[in-house]
């Protein structure tokens, strides 16, 4: 296979100069010398087409840091194998070397030392120019923008303009087509007024007006590029009623809907399809199953569970490729098509490191467009961390430490919630937390902070029902999510168990006490589906957390316990 080589040949020379976990001396600079615009767009073409696939941006229009999970566990027959492979296990897979740009890029080793060499990346301006530097050299004719959905939320601008922001910023990126799950959380009216306005079409084939069961968005759109006919097939994140509030979109179904996905496929090819693309929002564990199940795929753009991997992942004849998020990488698939088949391809991910490239101009004024309201606030600096604060894992983050920290001190709580979300950007130690960096964490459209009495098996019950979620042993029952952090509590997790037993050893931290089931204890949380929620927003009971204690100092947490089967 081409890809893997490719990838790894663009960051080797960079990995040289980083040793071990520690930089060397021309740090930062020698980095940036040898991380060129150049190297990271270097793939010889191929074929006659070129498919581009950007996912989970999250509404980041900046550079960013983002730590990828220390902990990424697979249960069944995902168990051991990509994507739930971290650090050194992750490396040796893809074969990539301590210390080098990749391992920065896609694991979470020596974060914060390897931060400081390579520096942020994503920004939609870096973004802008690697896709225009790779549609002129293939020719915009040949080149097919995809976006995987997460896209209009995740930061204070894409909040406050209801995402009129990412609309016009996608657009003028080239975009065309998407698919949505995050989106969902504008509600039903807002959606279709931004998706009927759109140049590119909003596509999801599981999507039905509950009255009727008529499709509410178009399901699938066929493109010619190159001379090859690729017929791109929308699939919105299938558990959204369940993920989020389901009075955003009351008169909406979802679902996964594997026999339509299957019609959808045959109409395709009966109409020449040379390839077909399945644009997915599923998670990368439901869409290996889908592969698996649903014939006829050529490729498919896996999303949701913000995995980047360096190489595709072949069921069958079906490759899933898997792109990241917080526009970290973008992933480029060339592919040679024709004859109703695809013959050949070649991926590479390409990581956007946005020091070694140049911002694009027009989309730096588009980004410093939107952001001009609201710099003023988004820089305000409301104190600063002493330790790194990330929140991708299976478990707590610090970030989200920090969170839960804040609703058990303002909300006078014995025990915080907090949901395991895989959005928001991470900080080093010794950086500023402005309201910014807590928005990019926080920015959603129901963020009511609630407190309120649980008894012990109330508690219980939410963990093991989240557990379910995310480690039931068949893909179709998993809402790929990560555990609902909490404060205050520890617990032990053994997430090979059947549901109702996962969760054991529930520990009330100040007092030292087991979780009593029958006893009453005061609940912090924020992020309730439930409509009519009421409470302080959580961007303002964190805010005033951190203005308080100037200084964020977090231990490392050992309240969870966990047992990988």
């Amino acid at each position: 296979m081409v890809s893997r080589r490719e990838f790894l040949q663009a960051a080797a020379a960079a990995g040289a100069i980083l040793a071990g976990s520690g930089l060397g001396p021309l740090g930062r600079v020698a980095a940036q010398q040898r991380l060129t615009e150049e190297s990271l767009l270097a793939f010889p073409s191929f074929g006659n087409a070129t498919i581009l696939h950007l996912t989970d941006v999250h509404a980041q229009l900046k550079p960013v840091y983002f730590r990828e999970p220390s902990i990424n566990l697979g249960v069944g027959e995902a168990r051991g194998v990509p994507p739930h492979l971290t650090d050194a296990e992750f490396r040796s897979w893809y074969k990539i070397a301590a210390g080098s740009a990749d391992a920065y890029a896609l694991t979470s080793e020596d974060f914060v030392g390897l931060a400081k060499g390579y520096g942020r990346m994503g920004g939609m301006d870096r973004i802008a120019t690697l896709v225009r530097s790779i549609r002129a050299s293939r020719g915009g004719d040949a080149t097919l923008l995809l976006d995987g959905g997460d896209t209009w939320q995740g930061s204070w601008t894409a909040l406050k303009t209801r995402a009129a922001d990412m609309a016009e910023i996608m657009t003028a990126l080239g975009v065309e087509a998407m698919v949505g799950h995050w989106e969902f959380t504008l509600g039903e009216e807002r959606v279709k007024e931004i998706a009927d306005a759109l140049p590119f079409p909003f596509l999801a084939q599981n999507i039905r007006d509950n009255e009727w069961q008529e499709k509410v968005f178009e399901p699938r759109k066929t493109f010619v590029k190159g001379g090859a006919r690729i017929a791109v097939i929308g699939q919105a994140f299938p558990r959204t009623p369940i993920a989020n509030p389901r009075w955003m979109i009351p008169k909406w179904e979802f679902g996964i809907r594997e026999e339509e996905m299957q019609r959808q496929v045959d109409e395709a090819r009966a109409e020449g399809a040379d390839c077909v693309v399945v644009l997915s929002h599923n998670g990368f564990d439901v869409d290996r199953k889908m592969a698996s199940r649903v014939k006829g795929i050529d490729i498919v753009l896996t999303a949701h569970t913000h995995d980047a991997l360096p190489d595709v992942l072949k069921v069958g004849n079906t490759i899933l490729v898997a792109s990241g998020s917080h526009g970290k990488f973008i992933s480029r698939i060339d592919i040679d098509a024709g004859g109703g088949r695809l013959k050949g391809f070649r991926h590479r991910l390409i990581p956007v490191f946005s020091d070694a490239i140049r911002p694009d101009p027009e989309m730096a004024a588009l980004v410093a467009k939107w952001r001009g309201p609201y710099e003023a606030d988004l820089g305000r600096v409301l104190g600063q961390t002493e330790s790194l604060l990330y929140r991708r894992g299976n478990f707590n983050g610090t970030f989200d430490d920090l969170i839960a920290g804040a609703m058990l001190k303002e909300r006078d709580a014995e025990i915080a919630l907090t949901p395991g979300f895989r959005w928001g950007a991470t900080l080093l130690p010794g950086d500023p937390i402005t309201f910014e960096a807590l928005a990019n964490a926080t920015a959603m459209t129901y963020p009511n902070c609630y407190r309120q009495q649980m008894t012990g098996e109330q508690l219980k019950t939410i963990l093991e029902d989240v557990a379910d979620n995310i480690f039931h042993p068949d893909p179709y029952f998993q809402g790929g999510g990560d555990m609902v952090r909490v404060g205050g509590m520890g617990y032990r997790i053994d997430v090979a168990r059947p549901m109702g037993e996962r969760i054991s050893e529930m520990t009330h931290l100040a007092s030292g006490k087991p979780i009593d089931a029958a006893r009453s204890y005061v609940v912090a949380g924020w992020a309730s589906v439930g409509q009519g929620v009421e409470g302080p927003p959580i961007w303002e009971v964190v805010a005033g957390h951190v203005a308080r204690e100037k200084t964020i100092r977090l231990e490392p947490n050992a309240s969870v316990k966990v047992v990988a089967g």
